[in-house]
């Protein structure tokens, strides 16, 4: 029985699946059971930051299974250690929790921002309209699309939405009560829709007017992924938390949540823990992730950034009969059609180009931040046959 038949047999059915079974990768590209190659612009929905098989990656993961792959969060380990000072050292937060995901990420954010009002009482958090945060029920109530909802019962309270990149509308969603705004720099799943900067820097003056904390879901669009290390040095401002995951550790399931020192104390011992967070496997592999990214791969996810938008409206403007609309930042674009995308990405994946949709009528672009040139021009090539 091949791959693909033994899931359908025995997996759980919680993911639309297409019918391929994959075996291996190298770089930008990985390879099916038949052997037939394929371009991966998904890399794992925005995780293999690095790319397949980076041999520095296989080397620190490979070097600490041989040494200690977990202990528990009882003990310090260095590969822990070291890589929140990385992360600290690299940006404007003080201090670093290590989870498992992005889902868990956006948890301990709602935690300790409810933690951190307790003491005024205020409970309530805002997050925005085509958003999307997990798959957990804080996450997911977090999460401002209603069909994610649908099914599930009563969502937690004290959570409320306000209309992305329009400030009026967050201002009337404010009371007394509110304690915190999440919200995603980059939308992802709602449809790659970036943040105004002027809108955002709006929102830091209000949440600092109003004593109120602002929370960066940054699970997709961080990690180097705009072609900065956090995505916030992007936007020109500074939130109170940051949550981020996916490319953190190249694939290791590894997730963050990074706060000011005076919000971070907020958490007492007991008051959240990871069982498996940063464990020293994931976390050999996030400081390679992050000493590549900052010891210049940024500079690719840049000029790459740069080159597959230019591409992308290109592209745009001899199919505007079925496209609307390119947007995004750095290696995180999409493009907007006029009708559902999910078949134009089964005819590029017939063609050996891996693409994935953000939402129903948007083709995600999120490669890996290795991706040159030459990639991208190939993927161009393939979308030029589908269309």
């Amino acid at each position: 029985m091949k791959t693909a038949e033994l899931g359908e047999k025995y997996v759980m059915k919680t993911y639309s699946r297409f019918p391929l079974a994959f075996e291996r990768g190298n770089g930008m590209y990985v390879y099916d059971e038949d052997g037939k190659e394929y371009l991966d612009f998904v890399s794992g929905i925005a995780v293999n930051s690095l790319g397949h098989n980076h041999p520095k990656l296989v080397k620190a993961i490979s070097e600490q299974a041989e040494k200690l792959i977990h202990i528990s969060n009882l003990y310090y380990t260095k590969p822990q250690c070291t890589l929140a000072q990385k992360l600290v050292e690299n940006g404007e937060l003080d201090r670093v929790f290590f989870c498992n995901s992005g889902a868990e990420a956006i948890e301990a954010a709602l935690k300790l921002a409810r933690k951190y009002g307790s003491k005024t009482g205020r409970q309530e958090i805002i997050t925005m309209h085509r958003s999307f945060h997990g798959r957990t029920f804080g996450a997911v109530t977090a999460t401002g699309q209603a069909h994610y909802h649908e099914g599930f019962g009563d969502m937690l309270p004290h959570i409320k939405y306000a209309e992305f990149n329009n400030l009026d509308s967050l201002k009337d969603a404010m009371t007394e009560n509110t304690i915190a705004v999440l919200m995603e720099p980059v939308q992802g799943e709602g449809g790659i829709i970036p943040a105004d900067k002027e809108y955002i820097k709006a929102v830091r003056r209000l949440c600092d007017e109003r004593d109120i904390l602002l929370l960066f879901d940054e699970v997709q669009c961080g990690v180097g992924r705009l072609g900065t290390l956090f995505a916030y040095q992007s936007f020109g401002v500074v939130p109170d938390i940051v949550s981020a995951a996916k490319g953190i550790a190249g694939g290791v399931p590894c997730g963050i949540m990074l706060a000011k020192e005076d919000v971070a104390s907020a958490f007492k011992p007991g008051d959240h823990a990871s069982t498996f967070g940063g464990n020293p496997l994931a976390a050999a592999a996030g400081n390679v992730v992050v000493d590549e990214l900052t010891g210049g791969l940024l500079e690719n996810v840049k000029a790459q950034g740069k080159y597959l938008r230019e591409r992308l409206e290109a592209f745009a403007k001899n199919h505007s009969d079925v496209i609307i609309d390119v947007r995004g930042m750095g290696l995180m674009q999409g493009i907007e059609l006029n009708k559902p995308a999910s078949e134009y990405i089964a005819s590029a994946i017939e063609n050996g180009l891996l693409l994935v949709g953000a939402g129903s009528n948007v083709i995600r672009f999120v490669p890996s931040l290795i991706v040159k040139k030459e990639d991208i021009d190939k993927a161009m090539n393939i979308l030029e046959k589908v269309f």
